[in-house]
């Protein structure tokens, strides 16, 4: 089967396209795609014909729902991008594809700066240190402001940057940029922006750039040896010296490049492209990948970031198919060949490689063959799950898997026949295993399944696609939120189960005790009890007993979180203890622990941020104090204002109407996650029927 020449690794380059919603973003992927000569068109993402947002929903809507891989070359290099979507439900895409990628492009709205999402995004590439450039898009907006945008990115996201190319005019005057390393005037002329004509700087610009130049090569002397030694002897210095100290800041991370352009009017994306070469790592810039032995996270391994290791892949993301799933993976060691066996070893199973594609979006290209550095898609992985480590059975690896938040709001769903029923079932398996975020369970009390998911837009993604696609007959319900339960203090309580099962006594005592544990942590178990009260078959026996317990909601139907369970002692019986005993005191005494401690419903809260015109902040504060919202600050952008704090989400539910209404349609809003808070006590009563 052929092939193209392989790459040299050092030519590689790992990347995502990242932003809020409404950035830009995938209207500056299709430039690169064009640019790069993978498209011979340009795909427009606001009349449906973007090639990455290939699904029906994403062209129906505008928007990107699922993280979109494909390969491209510019000059000699090789480039797997992924472009990632900007809506907060869908956040989850972009973790998954930021655990695997070597570097981002960050887009910002020119006219908004930094936005909810960008922070989200921002902080997702922070978790996994990922070496980013930012693009300030959309200086043909009227209200565009690239200094008040690169402020923005300075103040709210804490960081340093240098700008690398300034554009020239902005809204109606924007023509072109200016490269500060070359001091050269750059438009984009020709057919869609595809002749790049450098000339000299307008006179009047002049002196300004040379200024800001010098600002750039200042700020890299702070951080270069080299350029800096140049710098304070006076000497000229050459563009390959101020790249190199470039490229160095991007990896290091401590200084972040900016670069301006406008991808609708097809500006400033060739600039982009030879950034992303030139600064972004290559996956031996990242270096060897870190694991450990599977099942012993105390033996670290290391395995070099070469074909000729040995073998080790993270399945970051599974996509269903009519033909079978389509399992993507990231490649840090080794080789994964088509017909292969691989070791998967949470399964501790072998799974074999049947088809070995590279995708660009939808469609595929069959391989042979794919070494350390690629990003490809396997066919034919039955049981391998997001997150798994792939490696051969020889050298097994397991290396950091991928974390995903919990979902926020659930909604009933009811097959109508019992045939609907008997799929429904399998169709909501894989959804679950192509989403992470996505969670099928029964509510204990009604009986009713539960689809939960990330917010209001990702509920209804799901639902079109059980009812369209999968053309499955079932009644929906309303959206509502998901609450959780934790406890308020320390509580500690002894309990001992005593009963006759079967005609046989069985008896268990324990002690327990509960804390708050740190946010985010879920909850955790651990033992003080002396060996000689205990054994550690029914140490284990508690530790199941308390998270079934913990999961089951104490009674209230609410998963338990950020709670710490210790074990303090216990007593066993010579002949009438058992693991089931054991099991059923430790659930029993985790709840009466909970109890003591004072038991505590949580709601989750969002982070909003609300853009409107001037106009229209009375109307829009009014509604947002109406629904209990805490309004934190807010800033003018251009001529518009937003509006930032937080509200319960459940305050939320339908307000994408309602600040349509209340703006003539001219407001925009965006919320993301803020964890969780005691609901207020009207509410308590209404979830539990207190008087």
């Amino acid at each position: 089967m052929p092939e193209k020449k392989k790459s040299k690794l050092d030519k590689v380059r790992n990347f995502g396209v990242c932003a809020h919603i409404d950035a830009g973003k995938t209207t500056t992927t299709e430039r690169i795609l064009f640019y790069t000569g993978k498209e011979h068109a340009i795909g427009e993402v606001h009349d449906g014909s973007a090639t990455m947002d290939y699904l029906v929903e994403e062209q129906e809507r505008g928007i990107t729902i699922t993280a979109a891989a494909t390969s491209i070359e510019w000059d000699g290099h090789d480039l797997n991008l992924i472009d990632t979507p900007g809506h907060v439900d869908f956040t989850a895409e972009v973790e998954r594809s930021l655990r695997v990628l070597d570097g981002a492009v960050v887009v910002f709205d020119g006219v908004h700066g930094v936005e909810a999402q960008s922070e989200t995004v921002w902080r997702q590439a922070d978790r996994y240190e990922v070496p980013r450039i930012c693009f300030i898009n959309k200086m043909d907006r009227g209200g565009a402001d690239f200094d008040g945008s690169v402020k923005t990115i300075q103040e709210r996201l804490g960081v340093a940057t240098i700008p690398l190319t300034v554009p020239v005019g902005a809204a109606d005057t924007f023509r072109g940029v200016v490269d500060l390393v070359t001091l050269q005037f750059l438009t984009f002329e020709g057919d869609q922006g595809t002749d790049v004509k450098r000339s000299a700087i307008p006179e009047e610009l002049q002196d300004e750039m040379e200024l800001r130049r010098s600002e750039l090569v200042e700020g890299l002397a702070d951080h270069d040896d080299a350029l800096a030694e140049k710098f304070l002897e006076g000497e000229a210095i050459d563009d390959a010296t101020i790249h190199a100290a470039i490229r160095k800041v991007v990896l290091e991370r401590t200084l972040y490049p900016v670069l301006a352009g406008s991808a609708l009017r097809n500006a400033g994306v060739q600039p982009l492209l030879d950034a992303i070469v030139r600064y972004l790592p290559s996956p031996l810039d990242r270096g060897s990948v870190v694991g450990h032995v599977p099942d012993k996270p105390e033996k670290g391994l290391t395995f070099k970031a070469e074909a000729k290791a040995p073998l080790c892949a993270l399945a970051f993301k599974i996509l269903g198919d009519a033909h079978g799933d389509l399992t993507f993976v990231r490649i840090y060691s080794g080789t994964i060949k088509q017909g292969k066996g691989m070791y998967n070893p949470r399964l501790g199973k072998h799974e074999r490689a049947m088809r070995l594609l590279r995708m660009h979006a939808s469609e595929r290209e069959q391989l042979d063959s794919a070494g350390a550095g690629q990003i490809v898609a396997i066919a034919g992985l039955k049981q391998t799950a997001t997150g798994d480590t792939l490696c051969d059975k020889s050298d097994p690896i397991a290396i950091e898997s991928i974390r995903f938040p919990e979902p926020v709001i659930s909604m009933a769903i009811e097959p109508r026949s019992t045939a609907d029923k008997d799929r429904l079932g399998e169709v909501l398996d894989r959804m679950a295993r192509e989403d992470p975020t996505f969670r099928v369970t029964t509510d204990p009390e009604t009986g009713q399944l539960l689809i939960a998911g990330m917010g209001e837009l990702h509920l209804e993604v799901l639902k079109n696609r059980l009812l369209r696609d999968f053309k499955i007959e079932a009644n929906v319900g309303k959206p509502r939120v998901s609450h959780r339960v934790t406890v308020r203090a320390k509580g500690k309580a002894t309990h001992t189960f005593q009963r006759l099962i079967a005609g046989v006594e069985q008896t268990a005592t324990v002690t327990m005790q509960v804390e708050p544990g740190e946010q985010g942590s879920g909850v955790s178990f651990e033992s003080t009890a002396s060996p000689v009260d205990m054994t550690p078959e029914f140490v284990a026996a508690v530790e199941e007993g308390v998270r079934f317990a913990a999961d089951g909601g104490l009674g209230l139907g609410f998963p338990v979180i950020d709670v710490k369970a210790t074990l303090l002692g216990g007593r066993m019986h010579e002949t009438d203890s058992t693991v089931t005993a054991f099991q059923v005191a430790g659930g029993e005494g985790f709840g009466e622990a909970c109890e003591a401690g004072g038991v505590v419903i949580l709601e989750p809260v969002m982070e909003f941020e609300v853009t409107t015109p001037v106009a229209y902040v009375g109307p829009i504060s009014s509604d947002l104090i109406r629904r209990n919202a805490l309004i934190e600050g807010d800033d003018l952008r251009g001529d518009l204002r937003a509006i930032r704090g937080k509200v319960a989400l459940n305050q939320m539910f339908g307000y994408s109407t309602a600040v349509r209404s209340l703006s003539q349609g001219r407001a925009s809003y965006s919320m993301q996650p803020a964890g969780f808070r005691e609901v207020p006590p009207e509410e308590r009563k209404r979830l539990t029927f207190e008087d």
